[in-house]
């Protein structure tokens, strides 16, 4: 099936509603959480390192199990670019970022601006973006600034580093959604983890030495990466990314910075400061207003 007939097929397809997306961006949000003290106990690089290698094994053990199928040929080059871009890149760069002193919630404002420089390229994927979804963007990107609009600080390194970040994220998805647009959820982040995890470690090695000041931080932020973002999260990703346009899954980005907030506050005792409840309800006004002014059926 073409990209074209998935996305027409989605579009005949009755509109439902799916608790994909919420419970999506709470994990989502949940690793800047994990990253803080791993990012202080080890390199960042290495953290990811292994992050994809023990999400990637454990991952690849289940898919067996279930006896899934895996891609292959040219679908496998395709599937193994997009997670190089996806979470090499993505989480290479995001990662570091954080380890060169950027804030989370910059690093999460970065992050929710995806969805603006994916629906900027939707003519890669041939789609049309109506006046309805373009007001939901701009709801949803003025709900990101809200968010942390009162703790932006910056780092040109920082910066740059997430730029790159979400260039790889950016471009991951399109070029995912253009050329495997079918892919397995299993096998297929399986196979992203299991590419990323070398070109992350190769790159490690090459920023200079690799130490690790504190095991058990390190063991624990790897642990709830790996299980819950790495694999949860990504799984649920690749499933909406099967179902809906990338330019509409992306809508869910704008809710990330304000709910990195939220579980900040909950978690780490980290004040919630009424810019960031404001943003979150700025941005789900705006993921609803996308999502409701196309045709295509809830991610």
């Amino acid at each position: 099936m073409t990209p074209v007939q998935v996305r027409e097929a989605s579009r005949a397809a009755p509109a439902r509603w799916s608790p994909a997306p919420a419970v999506f961006v709470v994990l989502w949000s949940s690793a800047f959480i994990a990253g803080i003290p791993g990012v202080l106990a080890a390199p960042p690089l290495l953290l990811m390192f292994a992050r994809f290698a023990v999400a990637g094994v454990l991952l690849t053990g289940y898919a067996l199990v279930r006896r899934a199928p895996w891609p292959r040929g040219r679908t496998l080059a395709h599937v193994a670019l997009s997670g190089l871009l996806i979470q090499a890149m993505q989480f290479g760069a995001f990662y570091s970022a954080l380890g060169a002193g950027l804030p989370a919630a910059v690093v999460s404002l970065v992050q929710g601006l995806n969805p603006v420089v994916i629906v900027l390229a939707s003519r890669v994927l041939g789609e049309r973006i109506g006046a309805g979804q373009w007001a939901g963007f701009a709801l949803g990107a003025a709900g990101v600034v809200l968010a942390v609009a009162d703790r932006v600080s910056l780092s040109p390194l920082g910066v740059a580093l997430c730029l790159a970040g979400l260039a790889g994220l950016s471009a991951g998805t399109l070029y995912q959604q253009r050329f495997v647009p079918r892919m397995h959820a299993l096998t297929g982040t399986a196979v992203q983890l299991l590419v990323s995890a070398p070109a992350v470690g190769l790159a490690c090695l090459a920023a200079g030495p690799v130490r690790v000041s504190d095991w058990s931080a390190f063991g624990l932020s790897v642990a709830w990466m790996a299980l819950v973002n790495s694999i949860a999260a990504f799984i649920l990703l690749n499933r909406m990314l099967l179902r809906s346009p990338a330019s509409r899954v992306s809508t869910v980005f704008f809710l990330t910075p304000a709910v990195t907030a939220v579980l900040a506050w909950l978690l780490a005792g980290q004040p919630l400061h009424p810019l960031a409840i404001a943003g979150l309800v700025l941005g789900g006004c705006g993921v609803l207003l996308a999502n409701l002014s196309t045709r295509t059926r809830v991610i």
